[in-house]
């Protein structure tokens, strides 16, 4: 299975936020042996919204959405989920009775007696009308939920876009859901830092690597150098573990035979 990550925000694409998502959702599925396969960032855009999730809907993998799952005119991914699937939204029992646990705790807080009439709890209870047929994903932060969307052998999970709530319910989701999967595929990486070397000159040497270890990818970084660093490749291999020390074997001699001059990374 693929994991794959939306990240949805006109505030992410005019840069008056910096996202954090896509590196966390890295740390979280490395440590549970997994990798991200693909990310997209959306800005508030109801058509592109609808379009990506209708594409993503018809695969298999496994996507995390963060952002727009509110109740403001600017969160859309809620009613754009459910017409990518051309189903109803409809208030989730579920997400009901947590919304209401959440409105009482306020009230409570303030001093205040809950009134589930007022406009604005009323407001509140939108934010758990979700597509038809989904299930919700628990939010220790606050209670209100996200959701979540099963289809094929795939399923999409949306949370907020706030990361104090977002990362620990993506947390749940893996933990919950995909424990099965972890450190099933062992995975190593290796790599080294070739001075003064010339990217195109080590291509045909990637390529017989990659020829040689079918199971190995081989990448390639070039720096062009600074004030205090001197111009370089970061050059290495990844992948299954012993065709990976192998083929780093294989690099490091091909480049001691250059008389590439290099340091382990």
């Amino acid at each position: 299975m693929a994991f794959g990550l939306i990240i949805i925000g006109d505030e992410i694409l005019s840069g008056r936020r910096v996202d954090k998502h896509f590196s966390k959702v890295v740390e979280l599925l490395g440590a549970r042996g997994l990798q991200l396969s693909w990310a997209e960032v959306i800005g508030d855009d109801r058509p592109r919204i609808t379009a990506t999730l209708k594409r993503t809907f018809a695969g298999d993998d496994i996507v995390f959405s963060c952002g727009g799952i509110g109740g403001t005119p600017d969160d859309h991914t809620r009613q754009c989920a459910a017409a990518a699937l051309g189903v109803p939204l409809l208030l989730h029992p579920e997400a009901r009775q947590k919304i209401e646990e959440r409105m009482a705790d306020t009230a409570r807080e303030s001093g205040l007696s809950l009134d589930p009439d007022h406009p604005d709890n009323r407001n509140r209870l939108r934010m758990g009308e979700f597509p038809q047929g989904a299930a919700i994903i628990p939010n220790p932060y606050n209670k209100i939920p996200g959701f979540s969307i099963e289809h094929g052998a795939g399923a999409h999970y949306f949370v907020p876009g706030f990361p104090v709530m977002a990362w620990p319910m993506m947390e749940w989701v893996l933990d919950t859901r995909y424990a099965h999967l972890f450190h099933q595929q062992a995975h190593a990486e290796r790599s080294l830092l070739a001075y003064g070397a010339i990217e195109a000159a080590l291509t045909p040497l990637m390529e017989s690597i990659e020829a040689a270890f079918p199971l190995v990818k081989v990448f390639s970084l070039p720096h062009v150098g600074d004030a205090t660093t001197r111009r370089h490749i970061e050059l290495g291999v990844k992948g299954e573990p012993s065709q990976v020390a192998a083929a780093f074997q294989q690099m490091t001699d091909a480049l001691g035979e250059r008389r590439i001059e290099v340091a382990l990374n």
